[in-house]
């Protein structure tokens, strides 16, 4: 993958959502006030409690431990917290701090605090969230088990980018959405015809609540049009670590409380990227006249003129477009469902309610 050089998510941010993801109540940064800035505000918008240890420039020159003890204490003495995990950055790997001892001066009671090992110069962003799910596992915050899943599944969704995401060409630009209007016509113009639409979820973490609003738009349409729909989500509760599993609570019960069930559950939010063949095999024995796919689009095998693809990622929008599929985007869907409880309002879902309605 060194030959490819259009950004790509950071080791950091990963760790950070991954101790998100763990139920941590504290993430602390130690590093300068800047490093994960952006990650950092949505994330205290989903219920965690983010700090720094703004280094500075003498900390860089006479270590940053006095920074970072100082910071431990104080979010102790503030926030209470029952879980703390200190992740590293660029700059105090780059100086050696050691982290770990750190923590072990500092009187926290019975806060479990502990350290992820982590910098922005690893080359896949999964390493970051895999060295966070070893330390989470280390420090008793999840069972080994989980964080050794965890880190298979990961290691899956870095070769499917490889294979057929973001990471398949050196460089990808952002590309922007086609309007939303000819997708939806065509779906109301299938299920009018008395045909099969299945809609297809498979949505990494949050982004779940956002692309899941297309099950009731397209139930919602077939009462009205007539046809015949299967809806298939990755969204196992029993599945994942324990706030994932809670999203997928909230969705099923935000469904079911409109009148939708879903005709398949397969895999968790955790799964995108090893249930493609099983969700298409499904899929295929519904033989459907249309398939909408939604989130991690490129997880489902044998995509064709039959597909309407809908992604958050302008990159991997331009990705599908090249490849002369239906696509369309949901830009800025990230910061619509951080610290989301219920399904968040899909543009395109919306475009079908007003087109039918």
């Amino acid at each position: 993958m060194s030959n490819v050089f259009h950004p790509r998510p950071n080791p950091i941010v990963a760790a950070m959502y991954t101790a998100r993801d763990m139920d941590v109540d504290v993430i602390v940064m130690h590093g300068p006030a800047g490093c994960s800035f952006m990650a950092s505000r949505p994330l205290e918008n989903a219920g965690v409690h983010v700090v720094t240890s703004s280094m500075k420039d003498s900390d860089l020159i006479f270590g940053g431990a006095p920074s970072l003890e100082r910071t431990l204490k104080d979010a102790k003495e503030r926030f209470s917290p029952r879980t703390m995990a200190v992740i590293g950055t660029c700059a105090s790997t780059i100086i050696g701090d050691d982290i770990k001892a750190v923590i072990g001066r500092v009187d926290l009671g019975d806060t479990r605090c502990f350290a992820i090992d982590c910098h922005g110069c690893l080359e896949n962003n999964t390493e970051g969230a895999i060295r966070a799910l070893k330390a989470g596992a280390q420090a008793g915050i999840i069972p080994k088990e989980e964080a050794d899943r965890q880190t298979a599944l990961l290691k899956a969704a870095t070769a499917l980018e490889r294979k057929r995401g973001m990471t398949v060409r050196p460089y990808l630009s952002p590309a922007e959405s086609p309007t939303k209007l000819a997708v939806c016509r065509r779906i109301g113009d299938i299920l009018s015809s008395g045909g099969k639409v299945a809609v297809v979820m498979i949505a990494k973490k949050e982004l779940a609540y956002r692309f899941a609003d297309m099950f009731e738009a397209v139930d919602s349409a077939r009462r009205e049009l007539g046809g015949s729909t299967f809806l298939v989500g990755n969204l196992d509760p029993d599945k994942g670590l324990p706030r994932i599993r809670g999203y997928c609570r909230d969705i099923i019960t935000d469904l079911e409380a409109k009148g939708v069930t879903l005709d398949r559950v397969i895999g968790g939010l955790d799964e995108y990227a090893v249930i493609g063949d099983e969700i298409h095999d499904a899929v295929r024995g519904y033989g459907p006249d249309l398939t909408v796919l939604l989130g991690i689009c490129h997880s489902y095998p044998e995509l064709d003129e039959d597909c309407i693809l809908v992604t958050d990622q302008p990159r991997e929008l331009k990705n599908y477009l090249d490849q002369g599929l239906t696509a369309v985007g949901e830009a800025g869907s990230h910061s619509m469902v951080m610290g989301a409880t219920s399904i968040v309002t899909l543009e395109t879902a919306q475009t079908l309610r007003e087109l039918i309605g």
